[in-house]
């Protein structure tokens, strides 16, 4: 069976739409000094950070890590969604305006701004390797899986350069303004093209929400469907009725996220994400004020709330219309036991779920186009990621090195970091279904090894005053060779009792860890000098004067208000789905 063919129609839409977006980015390149290259001038309105936030993290692995959990473990990946919404509205009060208020380019610069520059250099290093394991590889392994499907002759290694290359093609000239203005085409586009999909999906089910209720309970009661038998007997589908399948709180022993990790693991991995990450805090810190800023961040959670019905739900249909799909014609290879060997079931090879529901269910013309945005949403993450990572590179360590460079130099070096960059993403890509077969599994995987540390640097930074330059980087050197350790292991499997624990278990065990090392320390060592904590921790004063300034706007300006709200609409959601 090969059904992922593009008509003629398809490709010329799908070229045509590669020159404009690459046209378009150019366009707006800004590069007259370093604040325009890596921060966009710092002028971007709310509408543009918000959009941009959400389709930085709403990207082609997003889509396809999605739809491929949803169809192996229900709707439980959404978890991930909604909770975004409470960490951006607690990074809008309390970080985001030491983030602005300081005028860094980078969270490794703040981070010397409270601590020292060895906390720094490390989280400076360790975002970079992020940036490579996590952002880029997995943009340019969601590339090379739609590619191969379309043109399974050609070399996958040829693919990922390919992409790789056009992904750069206007982030080293543009910089993060190209990156933005590209970003908010491809999320508009994103959203166009998920809400076609799910509504050619309940078309092709032949019934709505009630019909895709009734067809799931109907499948997972009488076990006629191989495809479920076989996620049973393997553990993987644990649900036995359509209002277990949608439910957002799952057991104990649930193998994908019980409920102890959605008080736990959840928000350590969402904290790193959204308020510690140069990927997306870059994005913020382009804002005209913080007011842009703060309702820009509110506007993304906004925007992720509608996720599960147009990008978690098309998982679940995708599920009860083609779970014995034949595959063995795709040649669609998948690591097993350290071999690559062919997938001939859905349920072993989730990563093919959105790449199915694409080519199966939409017409030719609009195939074309979301086929396009999903390939064009994989080089805007990915060069969103360049340009990160290139600020990092540049910023904290260029600059470091050789303060007497002039801005175009500035410039010119992270350009240079960017081709490098380039080369050693491309060359991680094969390794990602070493570590996990899912590509959602295998995200949240690397950041929970790598997001505790961080996080717990940052929390104490702000809210003890008593954390110190030494003690942050004894809890972080820690962290990372104990995260370093469970890597290594979960590829090689070195220590079979610690891969068996569960990720959010992991991340909640390195998180207490490492505020222990960094209490200890902290209480062992000289305090922090007065200007790092009167300049850099958060003080009740400061709730009292914002108060008073926030009076003076109307309602729909005063962000704790939309904040409420937001919470009330992410609350309402959630309940529907408890």
């Amino acid at each position: 069976m090969n059904n992922f063919q593009l008509s003629t129609l398809d490709i010329v839409i799908m070229v045509g739409y590669a020159v404009l977006i690459i046209a378009y980015g150019l366009y707006h390149a800004k590069r007259k000094d370093s604040e325009d290259y890596f921060l966009g001038g710092r002028n971007m309105t709310w509408p543009i950070v918000g959009i941009a936030l959400f389709a930085a993290n709403i990207s082609s692995s997003t889509l396809v890590g999605l739809a491929g959990d949803a169809y192996k473990t229900n709707i439980h990946v959404y978890n991930y969604e909604w909770f975004a919404v409470v960490v951006l509205i607690f990074f809008a009060i309390f970080f985001l305006p030491f983030y602005l208020k300081s005028g860094v380019y980078t969270m490794p610069e703040f981070l010397e701004r409270r601590y020292d520059r060895r906390s720094r250099y490390y989280f400076s290093f360790i975002t970079i390797i992020g940036n490579i394991l996590v952002d880029t590889a997995a943009g340019l392994y969601v590339g090379n899986i739609v590619l191969q499907l379309i043109f399974p002759g050609v070399d996958s290694i040829v693919i990922i350069i390919i992409l790789a290359v056009a992904a750069a093609a206007y982030t080293i000239p543009g910089g993060l303004n190209s990156v933005v203005q590209t970003e908010v085409i491809q999320a508009i586009l994103l959203i166009v093209g998920s809400c076609l999909l799910t509504y050619f999906a309940f078309d092709q089910l032949g019934g709505g929400w009630e019909g895709m209720m009734t067809s799931l309970t109907e499948m997972l009661g009488n076990g006629q469907v191989t495809a479920v038998e076989n996620m049973k007997a393997a553990g993987v589908y644990a649900a036995v009725t359509a209002r277990e399948a949608f439910s957002l709180v799952r057991p104990l022993d649930d193998e994908f996220m019980p409920w102890w990790g959605l008080l736990t693991g959840v928000p350590l991995l969402g904290f790193y994400f959204w308020a510690n990450n140069q990927f997306m805090v870059q994005r913020v810190l382009g804002a005209k004020d913080l007011n842009h800023g703060r309702w820009g961040a509110l506007f993304a959670g906004f925007l992720k709330l509608p996720v599960i019905f147009i990008m978690v739900v098309p998982g679940v249909l995708a599920l009860l219309l083609f779970n014995d799909l034949d595959i063995t014609g795709l040649n669609y290879m998948i690591m097993e036991n350290g071999v690559q060997v062919p997938c001939d079931d859905i349920a072993n090879c989730p990563n093919l779920t959105y790449p199915i529901l694409l080519f199966q269910l939409l017409p030719k013309g609009i195939l074309g186009l979301v086929v396009a945005g999903l390939l064009a949403a994989m080089m805007s993450s990915v060069s969103a990621t360049f340009n990160s990572a290139s600020t990092l590179v540049t910023m904290d360590f260029t600059r470091s090195l050789r303060p007497d460079m002039t801005s175009k130099q500035l410039v010119r070096a992270g350009q240079i970091t960017t081709l490098i960059l380039v080369v050693l993403a491309s060359a991680w890509v094969p390794f990602i279904e070493r570590v996990s077969d899912s590509l959602w599994s295998y995200l949240q995987l690397v950041i929970s090894y790598t997001a505790p540390p961080a996080v717990s640097t940052f929390l104490l930074g702000l809210f003890w005053k008593r954390a110190n330059g030494t003690g942050s980087i004894a809890s972080l050197l820690f962290g990372f060779f104990f995260a370093l350790t469970l890597l290594l292991s979960q590829i090689f499997g070195w220590f079979p009792a610690l891969n068996n624990i569960h990720f959010l278990g992991m991340a909640t065990l390195l998180f207490i860890m490492c505020l222990v090392v960094h209490i200890t320390v902290s209480l062992a060592t000289a305090p922090s000098p007065p200007e790092k904590i009167a300049d850099y921790t958060y003080k009740k004063e400061m709730f009292a004067q914002e108060s008073k300034e926030l009076k003076e706007l109307p309602w729909y300006k005063n962000y704790r208000i939309l904040a409420i709200l937001l919470l009330l609409l992410t609350a309402i959601i959630v309940g529907s789905f408890w």
